[in-house]
């Protein structure tokens, strides 16, 4: 059903005028299982050659070829454009009738997907003018290891503090949710304890070592992270993951499991720390505000910015990342609103383990890993970067 050719997946079906569009006629009056057998085959196909050319993301778009992102790029998986139809033809018999009437009803759909012989698959489906399309990455089999990450030494350690709010942040891809497994994962080898992990959907999939984990999937083990965090504080956990801090009821009670006791490690979508810190106190009412500052102050021990840039020694991607740590100075400043002093408090405290995106960065260029231009479209502060690296608004 399927042919290789230069590298690429061919699926040959007819478009719905009966046009040869590079795709294999579908069988229109299949029974149901043989028509499931057949859409699986084209999933797995396309899957397939995304793994083969090394991709991280598969898309599926009416209008456009099955399209791949590898290093930093799109690129099309053959010539021939999908149809509406084709898309929900090869992506609806993966689902479950359940998961089909929540698609129907809401008009997005998160679920994690596993087929014979291929990566995990994190899947978004959802509709576009009308029609469905997709959105897959894949997820390792196991949790890599934390030196293959090019992750700081100390980032690891996060993981030890007994209690307190540890957060990775970042926009999408740029590997918040492999960071935050392998600090499940160094506390699944090293020590005794009860882990929560609240995820839509479920990622890495972790077995029971010194720990115990339990890993809840939003929409199959619970309907919202605000609903299963509530519920875990019953659940006498140690160590409570959340996979996305998204509403004021998820970080208000984050923020209160990581004050009674546990440890709290969760990601946001922001770039740098302080605007990690402004993003929690402003979710809140400002009458609120005053007192989550107090409880942000009194929980937070560490933040990890990621930002992923082309590392031209191995055509690869190396993190650049901002840390904050908890220091009683940084606390001072969240609890008396001092935000615009966090900047340069972490930039002199490189000796506590800090440091911005920019001398993450600087250090990066002057190694000869990355281009200057990459580092300068990677900052949120071009002006200061261009100052550290000294090239006067001028890339090299």
């Amino acid at each position: 059903m399927s042919r290789q050719r230069d590298g690429n997946v061919e699926l040959r079906m007819k478009n719905d005028e009966g046009v040869d569009s590079g795709y294999e006629p579908a069988i229109a009056h299949a029974d149901p299982s043989a028509f499931s057998i057949l859409h699986s085959t084209l999933l797995s196909d396309l899957l397939s050659a995304a793994a083969r050319q090394g991709a991280s993301d598969l898309i599926l778009v009416a209008g456009a070829p099955p399209t791949i992102y590898r290093q930093g790029q799109w690129l099309p998986l053959g010539d021939a454009s999908l149809t509406g139809a084709r898309v929900a033809e090869i992506m609806l018999p993966a689902l479950t009738d359940e998961q089909r009437d929540r698609l129907e009803q809401q008009r997005d759909l998160d679920l994690g997907l596993s087929l014979p012989g291929l990566a995990r698959q994190r899947v978004n489906i959802h509709y576009q003018r009308g029609s469905l399309a997709v959105a897959m990455r894949a997820i390792p089999s196991a949790v890599p290891p934390f030196e293959s990450l090019n992750l700081p030494e100390h980032v690891l350690s996060f993981a030890d503090f007994p209690h307190g709010l540890v957060l990775v942040t970042g926009g999408t891809g740029q590997g918040k949710s492999t960071t935050l497994a392998s600090m499940v994962n160094h506390i699944n080898r090293s020590r005794a304890a009860h882990v929560i992990t609240i995820e839509d959907p479920m990622e890495f999939e972790f077995s029971h070592d010194a720990a115990v984990i339990e890993q809840r999937e939003i929409g199959d083990d619970s309907p919202t992270f605000a609903s299963a965090l509530r519920h875990a504080l019953r659940q006498r956990p140690d160590v409570i993951l959340i996979g996305e801090m998204r509403d004021l009821e998820t970080i208000s009670t984050a923020l209160t499991a990581a004050e009674t006791g546990h440890l709290v490690m969760a990601s946001l979508h922001t770039a740098t720390a302080a605007q990690t810190i402004a993003r929690i106190i402003d979710v809140f009412p400002a009458a609120q505000q005053a007192q989550v500052r107090v409880q942000l102050a009194a929980t937070i021990r560490a933040i990890v910015c990621q930002r992923l840039v082309k590392d031209v020694l191995n055509d690869a991607l190396v993190p650049a990342c901002e840390i904050l740590i908890g220091t009683t100075a940084i606390r001072r400043a969240i609890r008396e609103n001092e935000a615009h002093l966090i900047y340069s408090m972490i930039e002199t405290g490189r000796r506590l383990g800090m440091n911005t995106l920019e001398q993450a960065l600087v250090e990066l260029v002057r190694s000869g890993r990355v281009r200057a231009e990459e580092a300068l479209a990677a900052t949120t502060d071009v002006v200061r970067l261009e100052k550290l690296l000294g090239i006067n608004g001028e890339t090299n």
